[in-house]
């Protein structure tokens, strides 16, 4: 069951498909701020209907059979899309607010590149292939990351995505409606994730493993077990010209010792623990605070070490706040476990480039391909509890990810797309 998608007007486009180059000019206009050059492509918004206006014709522009499924995910078919055992390849194109280009964008885009690659060698497709672009893969505007193959998948349910608010408390299926889609279709799509037989990931990598080991393409082992919580620490709003300092019940200075706690608990730990989201109230210079919310985002290798460094920075907050006269409530807002992707996939990408010199791509030879492990999420981690998935990364220089920063070099991101090439070739032309 599919939901209609609008479709804007578009400038008219040349009839043969684009190069990556002119595919990456296409689309690096949109949603960009001017101010701070980052993207703001949030998801059911306009810079995301242009997103998705830009899927649309490069699937209608290479004669792909073009569809929008029930959660919102948009698809590009090679072949029959009721066949069976499909090869599927994809990733996002929403962001994350002041994002960077490659996050995401540079796996659609190099997926239909690596389609144009293959036509150009003439190969022969005993499987059907498809290109995806999942929905709201950031959460950065509903506050939960990867809703779209959450849906599909059944990891997240159709009341549950119904209760998400962004930060203007409009309900999700409102702004669906407003982007003119029907949230009544929400749901898990089990048949539609039964037709896929293995799904890869192109993604740049959020990181610096590739950049040290002097490789521009490696692939992923397994995502680590990661979540989001919620602090709230409630004080007393009072007068900040007025008020002794022995008087208040600051929640802000409570907040901040739990700041520092985590950085110090996540040393500890060999883990990850960043608080990058905050909200005050009443939010005056003048004014001391009735609450503070903070929004932590911790990773770890393994769950225990996970589990070790939210506990120790949950027992800090609650410690601080019995000292300050605070009360502190979390909550779990998000939690996505260890990710290992299959083994057997993962071994068979391993032999596709390792085993395949002379395609032209710099990561096959004798050496063989790194394979790495990674913090951040992504849709393949959630759709690997339902299909064989896999993931390949490109090199990121500085390592620097979810910042304009971000980036990749010319002949990396063509490696990238040689790599992918020479993966769906494999997997789709035995």
């Amino acid at each position: 069951m599919t939901s209609p998608e609008p479709r804007p007007p578009a400038p008219a486009r040349p009839s043969d498909p684009a190069s990556f180059q002119e595919m990456w000019r296409d689309l690096a206009p949109l949603g960009r701020d001017p101010g701070s050059g980052g993207y703001r492509r949030y998801a059911w918004t306009a810079a995301d209907t242009d997103c998705r206006a830009w899927f649309r014709a490069q699937a209608e522009d290479r004669g792909l059979t073009y569809e929008v499924d029930r959660n919102g995910n948009q698809w590009a078919w090679l072949g029959d899309p009721l066949a069976g055992d499909a090869v599927v390849t994809g990733s996002h194109l929403d962001s994350v607010p002041d994002g960077g280009a490659f996050d995401g964008p540079l796996g659609v885009v190099s997926s239909f590149a690596a389609l144009d690659e293959l036509r150009r060698r003439g190969a022969r497709f005993t499987k059907p292939l498809a290109i995806s672009n999942f929905g709201d893969e950031e959460g950065a505007r509903f506050g939960l990351a990867c809703v779209g193959s959450r849906l599909a998948a059944g990891r997240l349910t159709a009341a549950q995505a119904h209760e998400l608010r962004d930060g203007d408390g409009i309900p999700l299926p409102k702004a669906m409606e407003a982007a003119g889609y029907d949230p009544a279709t929400l749901g898990p799509d089990p048949e539609r994730l039964a037709r896929i037989g293995a799904f890869v990931e192109l993604h740049v990598e959020q990181g610096r493993a590739l950049d040290l080991s002097g490789d521009p393409v490696g692939i992923a082992s397994a995502i680590w077990p990661h979540g989001r919580w919620r602090f709230d620490f409630h004080g007393e709003a009072n007068h900040a010209g007025t008020t002794r300092l022995a008087d208040r019940r600051d929640p802000m200075l409570t907040y901040a010792e739990t700041v520092l706690a985590a950085r110090r608990e996540a040393e500890l730990a060999g883990a990850l623990a960043t608080f990058g989201k905050v909200s005050v109230e009443p939010n005056g210079v003048n004014a001391i605070p009735s609450l503070v919310r903070g929004w932590l985002d911790s990773r770890a290798a393994d769950q225990s070490a996970l589990d070790t460094v939210v506990a120790a920075i949950e027992a800090a907050a609650r410690e601080a706040a019995d000292r300050t006269g605070i009360d502190v409530q979390v909550v779990r807002e998000s939690f996505t476990p260890v990710v290992e992707f299959e083994h057997a996939l993962r071994d068979e990408l391993a032999r596709i480039l390792g085993d395949r010199p002379g395609t032209g791509h710099p990561g096959a030879g004798r050496r063989g391909i790194p394979v790495l492990g990674t913090g951040a999420g992504h849709d393949a981690g959630i759709l690997s509890g339902s299909i064989p998935t896999a993931m390949l990364f490109v090199r990121n220089p500085t390592g620097v990810s979810h910042s304009p920063a971000e980036s990749a070099t010319e002949d990396d991101c063509a490696a990238g797309v040689l790599a992918l090439a020479d993966v769906l070739e494999g997997l789709a032309c035995p």
